[in-house]
């Protein structure tokens, strides 16, 4: 993107639920966040033709208008370096690798560690990323997987890889499977949710809370994902695999709870029915495998990362085959 014109960015399905300020952080990581307050006090970045605040989260096709950023990046100091990884933490990143060329590292992300940073995020796996540094290159986020959510984390080693990557998410040529306990059984076993949903206001209580619920209307976006039952735990709970074809916020929890099988450990979208007797009160929600183009080859590859964390106990205690194979139907 160009820093001395304004441009107009779309935001990526990978990016959806991203905070506006960690958008600006990931493309223009020379602009401090001073300056990009001043920006939008102005109102001179602005998404899909309004003024937005710095924590806005972004939805996929919004329209982020971006102005010239030389100028305003030299209203500020010089950049401060960053701070050095501690050797605890640059071991445990390494640890968590699971697959590694000299284009892509693939980490299998543990439930409960945050992608990125906030006010009250200290420790994430973007900070961490600076063990790896060499050059002053060091490996991209390419996409980002919730809190709560474990699994399959890719990134790119390099600027070009990174460009690659993500027109490959752009372009839907990414596809993912996530793994999920969930609370009863699908009926029918295995199919397609096509759903709409959209951001509201929901009462909870005496107040009100925004949640991402099914929805009809303007602002509802649409979103589909595939289904199937791989084994079950009687009527009580079943191990579900899970193919979003779009990739919006909170989709696989909404529709799963739509469908009547909360997540187990869901209690913002499940409630009380996503409570399992025996059953760790966590998230079951995991990124088991991704398919993509390779940045530098072009060929088709597949990635997995192996079952951990409470989903692995959960699965043992259940019998489940922690090393299940998914077979999905060619998308018409």
């Amino acid at each position: 993107m160009s820093k001395s014109s304004v441009s107009m960015a779309t935001v990526t399905a990978e990016e959806a639920g991203m905070r506006l300020d960690r958008w600006f952080r990931a493309h223009y990581p020379a602009l401090r966040h001073g300056a990009l307050e001043k920006l939008l006090r102005t109102g001179q970045i602005r998404v899909d033709g309004g003024r937005v605040k710095a924590g806005r989260r972004l939805e996929a096709g919004e329209t982020i208008r971006v102005p010239p950023l030389a100028a305003a990046a030299q209203e500020t100091t010089a950049k401060k370096p960053a701070l050095p990884v501690r050797a605890e933490d640059a071991a445990f990143i390494r640890s968590l690798i699971v697959y590694e060329d000299d284009a892509v590292m693939a980490l299998g992300k543990p439930f409960g560690l945050a992608v990125q940073g906030g006010a009250k995020t200290g420790r994430h796996i973007d900070a961490m990323l600076a063990a790896f540094e060499k050059k002053g290159e060091r490996p991209r986020l390419v996409h980002r997987l919730d809190r709560d959510t474990g699994g399959l984390l890719l990134l790119a080693k390099t600027r070009a890889a990174a460009a690659r990557l993500g027109g490959a998410f752009q372009r839907h040529e990414v596809e993912k499977t996530y793994w999920a306990l969930v609370a009863g059984q699908p009926r029918p076993r295995e199919g397609t949710i096509d759903l709409p949903i959209a951001k509201r206001m929901v009462r909870i209580g005496e107040g009100g809370q925004e949640r991402v619920v099914p929805a009809e209307g303007e602002d509802a976006k649409k979103a589909v994902t595939d289904f199937q039952t791989m084994d079950d735990a009687g009527p009580q709970a079943a191990f579900l695999a899970l193919r979003p074809r779009t990739g919006r916020t909170h989709q696989l929890r909404v529709h799963c709870a739509a469908m009547g099988t909360p997540i187990v450990g869901d209690g913002k979208y499940g409630g009380p029915a996503a409570r399992l007797e025996g059953v760790a009160g966590r998230l079951h929600l995991f990124c088991r495998a991704m398919s993509f183009p390779h940045p530098a080859t072009g060929k088709r590859m597949t990635l997995k990362a192996p079952l951990s964390g409470h989903m692995l106990e959960t699965w043992r205690f259940f019998g489940f085959d922690e090393n299940a194979e998914v077979g999905w139907p060619e998308i018409a």
